[in-house]
């Protein structure tokens, strides 16, 4: 059993930077992939970044490679999400998320999810 707890959301302006963290409860934190997922009023929830277990892989979306970067800290069971460059369309709510394997980026595939941390980036 794992849990999350994302925070670190709110709301900027376009072009400007926030940090988003996902703390994991339980000693098994570095046996999971970790992602971000988002999901704007109205849309499905979205795939944005993984992380592999022990950090040395990473994936992204299109939409926000060169902007955001995951990291992963297995010593205190912490992911990362680091965003520059925001975007209004970047606005969602933001969900860190454990997988052990498959599809890494279907929502389907992971296994925990934590509650969401909105994200609202102003024109």
């Amino acid at each position: 059993q794992v849990q999350l707890v994302e925070s670190g959301g709110g709301l900027v302006q376009a072009g400007g930077s926030l940090s988003l963290s996902c703390a994991a409860s339980g000693r098994t934190f570095s046996s999971y992939n970790m992602g971000w997922f988002r999901q704007a009023p109205g849309k499905e929830r979205e795939f944005v970044a993984q992380i592999s277990r022990i950090g040395g892989i990473t994936f992204y979306a299109n939409s926000v490679k060169g902007r955001f970067t995951i990291s992963r800290d297995n010593t205190k069971n912490t992911v990362y999400l680091a965003m520059n460059s925001l975007k209004p369309e970047d606005t969602a709510v933001y969900y860190c998320a454990a997988q052990m394997s498959g599809d890494i980026r279907s929502a389907r595939a992971y296994n925990y999810w934590g509650q969401g941390t909105q994200v609202t980036v102003s024109s």
